[in-house]
């Protein structure tokens, strides 16, 4: 088993053939992800192990305290483990296989014991040796080889996540919670780096790298990976993550010590970044992550809330989304988390779906984030990736990059990059910056290759307009929504059906009550004092001016000496009332025209240009009688409509595909009716 997908195939077999029947299928990741782990933990010490064995005993025999320097100097690693144990040795004796197991784990360094702790794999052992399964499980993983001569880090952290992916994909888990594609990554962090080159390249550089969604890590190991093999090898990238998942906590953590890192393990904190700050006093130089998307945040409500209210103080300064999707929450964390521009600034690369690009009315939270963001010039570029890249959803998804120290000819500018660009080969629709897979993962069954990646990150590069790429300034984002009112006409008449609609009215139906006693006999016959009196007023008549209808309705009421209070009267008046085109306006007391709700619109005018200009233009010409309500105003500006933020690729990149000839339609629905003559001849001879 040398190659990655065989090592996953050959763990994931195990699950089946071992903890079939005993677990149920949702218990299976508690038990090959920790195994995994500590298979590759085994496989990482075997070099060394003897050398540690000797090394503390021979302490031991001394008796000498504070051994843990020594002993990782003995390993060469960040941890140890001092049991006689290991994969092997544990199957030596199957009797005490689980007593082993348990001094096996507890002669870990107590860093790694720390992060095994996470796994909660104590409870997870006793249920294995219940039930005999214990020396097969150890058995089969003693089997596949997961030395990092074999299996380099990177490709230790693709199989953590392709094991995670499959896991999550038996169990139906939420398609937001997914793996970001290493290749997607990389170009991540080329967008996040690559303008940087020349800061990175000083000698001895220090900087640091966060991601509040880590995962297992790949995104944070990738930027390092990078920075140090292709920018500058000196330089002192310094790690920093959160992550709410203990068993993917677990396992970035673990392969961090793995590669010697233990200071950027010890920078990985548990638990949620929106509820729980892990680092709530640090600003970083780069971020990026990749946040789930559609999830809701009802469990952290309450604290996210709370840190709104603190405004520019706290986290969440532009508001929350709808409680159905935290991404923009995550944006937010992590714009919080930036360097000031005299320190140096930050730059931030995030991962999101459509919905933030244009989710939400004008005003709502969402667009509020969008124009907080645009309005201080810290968006720089979206690059719209490929679809079907996801191991997990095959929806479409965005880079998002965003900086607070633009360079002065980008400033109050945004790129647009159009990496689902699509192109025609023969009769077949392909993708510009992507290639089919041999074989799908999941939903995944794109891929991005270097080359695609160095193509979207010279686009990104370049930042001028072309066949894949448009320049916006921020402003043309944004929109002025104002609210078009009509007037209101209505017509006026005493007919059977009208009146018909007055006895079905909440207000009139009051005065009967359900129960009879005097008083509310009294209320009903209050009901048919009413009708008398507007059975006098002629029903073929037709009232086109309210004022008039309203003159001859008191004028009955009073002769019938009855008083309408002004629940009553409206309840009359919008039963015996019809909306009617050729109807007189109807005034208020001030002689202004009453809109009708029910002719309501709203445009959305450019911020580019003036409100009365567009409706001048836009509005007046087909609805000569309309006019814009004056008293709905943006809560910020105060000036009329509110102002809303969006960004439509399909509207940018849209291109018109003309339909195919009918001619060819036709052939093509001809060879199909053939064939379909042809199977049905078969099957009868």
């Amino acid at each position: 088993m040398s190659n990655f997908q065989d090592k996953v195939s050959f763990i994931w077999s195990v699950a089946d053939e071992v903890l079939r029947d005993d677990f149920k299928r949702g218990k299976y990741p508690d038990v090959i992800l920790p195994f995994t782990v500590l298979r590759r933990l085994d496989c990482v010490l075997q070099p060394t192990r003897d050398k540690v064995r000797e090394r503390y005993a021979a302490l031991q025999g001394k008796g000498l305290s504070n051994l843990d320097g020594q002993l990782r100097k003995a390993a060469g690693h960040s941890f140890y483990n001092t049991s006689p144990y290991d994969f092997p040795r544990l199957l030596q004796d199957g009797k005490n296989i689980g007593t082993n197991l348990r001094t096996y784990i507890n002669g870990f360094s107590e860093n790694m014991r720390e992060v095994i702790e996470k796994f909660k794999l104590r409870s997870t052992i006793d249920t294995l040796e219940e039930k005999g399964l214990l020396f097969q499980l150890i058995q089969k993983f003693s089997a596949v080889d997961l030395h990092p001569d074999t299996v380099s880090n990177h490709t230790m952290g693709t199989i953590f996540e392709e094991l995670i992916r499959k896991f999550n994909e038996q169990m139906n888990e939420n398609p937001g919670e997914h793996f970001t594609p290493r290749e997607v990554i990389r170009l991540m962090v080329r967008l996040l780096l690559d303008g940087d080159a020349a800061m990175l390249q000083q000698q001895s550089v220090i900087r640091t790298v966060y991601d509040p969604c880590a995962g297992s890590g790949g995104m944070l190991s990738t930027a390092k990976e990078y920075v140090l093999g292709t920018i500058n090898a000196t330089a002192d990238l310094r790690l920093f993550g959160q992550e709410v998942n203990d068993e993917t906590f677990a396992i970035c953590t673990s392969d961090m010590l793995i590669k010697g890192d233990d200071r950027d393990a010890e920078n990985i904190k548990p638990e949620s970044s929106l509820s729980r700050d892990g680092h709530p006093h640090a600003t970083f130089d780069y971020m990026l992550s990749n946040p789930p998307y559609g999830k809701d945040w009802k469990k952290e409500q309450k604290v996210v809330e709370d840190e709104a209210e603190r405004g520019d103080l706290g986290r969440f300064a532009a508001g929350t989304p709808r409680i159905s999707d935290g991404q923009l929450l995550f944006l937010q964390h992590m714009i919080s988390k930036r360097k000031p521009p005299e320190e140096g600034g930050s730059r931030i690369a995030i991962v999101h779906n459509g919905s933030p690009l244009f989710t939400g009315d004008a005003g709502s939270g969402e667009s509020e984030i969008r124009r907080w963001i645009l309005e201080h010039d810290w968006l720089e570029a979206i690059v719209a990736l490929p679809g079907q890249l996801f191991y997990n959803t095959g929806i479409t998804t965005y880079i998002w990059v965003l900086s607070n120290r633009k360079p002065p000819q980008r400033a109050g500018k945004v790129l647009l990059v159009n990496g689902a660009a699509t192109r025609m080969e023969g009769d077949k629709e392909v993708e510009v910056f992507a290639r089919k897979m041999r074989r799908s993962l999941g939903d995944k069954r794109n891929e991005l290759s270097d080359e695609h990646i160095a193509a979207l990150a010279a686009l990104a590069a370049a930042f001028a307009d072309g066949p894949y790429t448009k320049v916006f300034a921020t402003t043309d984002f944004g929109y002025r929504k104002i609210t078009v009112e009509r007037p209101l006409r209505l017509n006026f008449q005493v007919s059977p059906e009208r009146l018909a609609r007055l006895r079905e009215e909440k207000a009139f139906l009051a005065l009967a009550g359900k129960r009879k006693d005097a008083a509310e006999r009294a209320r009903s016959s209050e009901q048919a004092a009413i009708l008398a009196a507007l059975g006098t007023l002629a029903p073929a008549q037709v009232w086109k001016r309210r004022d008039a209808f309203e003159q001859a309705l008191d004028a009955a009421i009073k002769k019938a000496g009855l008083k309408l209070a002004a629940p009553l009267r409206k309840a009359v008046l919008s039963a015996l009332g019809e909306r009617d085109e050729t109807a007189e306006i109807c005034r208020d007391a001030r002689g202004n025209p009453e809109p009708d709700p029910e002719l309501r619109d709203f445009e959305n005018v450019p911020l580019s240009e003036g409100v009365d200009a567009y409706f001048a233009r836009e509005v007046l010409p087909h609805v000569p009688d309309a006019w814009v309500n004056q008293d709905v105003r943006d809560p910020q500006d105060g000036q009329v409509g509110k102002v809303g933020y969006e960004i439509s690729f399909t509207r940018y990149f849209y291109q018109y595909q003309p339909p195919r000839p009918l001619a060819a339609i036709d052939a093509e629905i001809k060879a199909l009716e053939d064939e379909i003559a042809a199977m049905l001849q078969e099957v009868t001879q």
